[in-house]
């Protein structure tokens, strides 16, 4: 398409206004739905995909960086093609890359179209709060933007619940095909309601940094996913990757320094603002929070208990109605200092955090059901206040580029921290079954003692293998509760750096 062609800005007529946010609303849902969706089935997609933790959790991981990669390339992208083009086209790739995860039939076409579901899905957000803005007048903004904040929270609460029925009465496969009938339903609303206007205002995108960036991030992840299973770095893959995106952040950074400001893909100027740059720390360790207690707790709970997806379902979605009441209490909380809303914010996932390092192999639904929820609602009343600290007093003009590395960073936060917590598991779990394997033996005088051995006899075939089956689950979940405590000094780290925070006052 040429620069000048007819479409550009979408913008609904005056009579269809709600049919329009109605749309947008659910285009933001069918996304929101499945960055959480997937988590409740890893359980049942490692067995039948016959992946170990480390692998399983790519599914989740490479869907982020797909995202973090992408959205940057939004503003580029409605400038070349069209807004309307892009929600459509973003639309229906989601939805076919949807499909497609749901026949995958290996773990590597399944990681490959979760990439492919984020990269399409990127762009999806951002449109759909601009074409919003749009649609309706100024002061409409505050009721509109209400509405359409929906479709963020209750996504987050339907995909698990819902994802977790479809899986324990079907499949696995039917937590991605249940996306199908959303996706088509915005498919055509987007065609049907969204309209565009002639004038499209001129972008570029400087690939050299994009590009070069992208490396540095996808070498980085594949390094810290594929580490543990490698040895790190004694592993030649693991020295190449880490060499890739050393090399790549180089020529990055060099680029930037010695490139145009106005035609560089990072602007040196925001670096200045000195609110943009702990913001963008504070949104990296925020992302490094907000997925991670999806993506462990439901292998820990079907690996120490047996839990059904259902009732996983349900305890992700707990997660969800802790956020939904905090995105309601900041629009009575908004107005006052965002620092104080931060570090209660941050205390409450601190919080959480310890009572998940607290869980043993006998943990019940209810411990799992409030500290979800308590993470859930410290995340609801960390948004608002982040995002004010952060572009509070940056220039309106260097928004657009703050914007988009300010989702870089929260996205790759959530796949980096992923990462380190499960190889954590991973380690600390074999660590722990070697160390507990040394004192099970023939030769221990406790393993004597009929209450300490209970009803198992290390001398018969079937009680060896109930002993070993015994000290996996107790050292798989001395693994987790590992990952836990890192989760909540991670929580607690931040807060000395809130305080740095300026504040504009009214």
């Amino acid at each position: 398409m040429s620069g000048t062609a007819q479409t550009d800005v979408s913008t609904a007529p005056e009579s269809s206004r709600t049919l329009v946010l109605v749309t947008l609303t659910f285009v933001t849902m069918l996304y929101a739905m499945t960055v959480t969706i997937a988590n409740v089935s890893l359980p049942q997609m490692q067995g039948a995909l016959s992946a170990t933790t480390d692998q399983i959790a790519l599914v989740v991981t490479f869907n982020i960086v797909a995202t973090a990669i992408v959205t940057p390339m939004t503003g580029w992208l409605a400038g070349r093609f069209g807004r309307r083009n892009v929600m459509i086209w973003g639309v229906t790739g989601f939805t076919v890359s949807s499909f497609l995860c749901g026949i995958a039939p290996n773990l590597e076409t399944l990681i490959l179209f979760r990439a492919a579901q984020g990269a399409f899905g990127a762009p999806l957000v951002p449109l759909s709060q601009a074409l919003l803005l749009d649609t309706y007048p100024k002061e409409q903004h505050g009721m509109a933007t209400s509405v359409y904040g929906t479709g963020v929270i209750l996504g987050p609460i339907i995909a698990p619940t819902l994802g977790g029925y479809l899986s324990e009465a079907l499949s696995w496969r039917w937590v991605f095909f249940m996306i199908i009938p959303f996706g088509v339903v915005s498919w055509f609303g987007v065609v049907s309601l969204i309209r565009a206007r002639g004038h499209r205002p001129k972008t570029n995108l400087d690939w050299t940094g994009f590009l070069s960036l992208a490396i540095a991030v996808a070498a980085a992840q594949l390094m810290l996913d594929r580490g543990e299973r490698n040895d790190w770095f004694t592993s030649t893959e693991i020295l190449a990757t880490a060499g890739l995106a050393g090399l790549a952040l180089y020529v990055f950074i060099a680029h930037t320094a010695t490139t145009d400001a106005k035609s560089s893909f990072l602007n040196p100027v925001l670096l200045k603002d000195r609110n943009y740059v702990l913001g963008l720390f504070i949104v990296f360790i925020f992302g490094m929070l907000n997925f991670t207690p999806m993506v462990l707790l439901p292998p820990l709970l079907q690996t120490v208990q047996d839990y059904p997806d259902t009732i996983v379902g349900w305890l992700l979605g707990a997660r969800g109605f802790g956020s939904l009441i905090g995105f309601m209490a900041m629009i009575y909380l908004s107005r006052l200092d965002p620092r104080p809303l931060l570090i209660i914010g941050f205390s409450l996932q601190g919080i959480a955090g310890f009572a998940m390092a607290g869980f043993d192999v006998n943990v019940t639904t209810f411990e799992v059901a409030w500290t979800s929820a308590l993470q859930g609602l410290g995340v609801g009343l960390i948004w608002v206040p982040i995002t004010l600290v952060t572009f509070g007093t940056l220039d309106n003009k260097l928004l657009p580029e703050g914007m988009a590395l300010f989702h870089l960073l929260r996205n790759f936060g959530s796949s980096v921290f992923i990462s380190i917590c499960v190889a954590v598991v991973i380690r600390t779990g074999k660590i722990n079954y070697a160390e507990i394997s040394t004192v099970i033996s023939d030769f221990s005088e406790r393993i004597g003692l009929p209450f300490v051995a209970g009803g198992w006899s290390l001398e018969e075939l079937e009680g060896i293998a109930a002993v070993g089956a015994e000290i996996g689950r107790q050292s798989v979940m001395v693994g987790y509760v590992n990952a836990f405590y890192l989760f909540a000094l991670a929580c607690f780290t931040v807060m000395p750096f809130i305080f740095l925070a300026r504040v504009r006052k009214a």
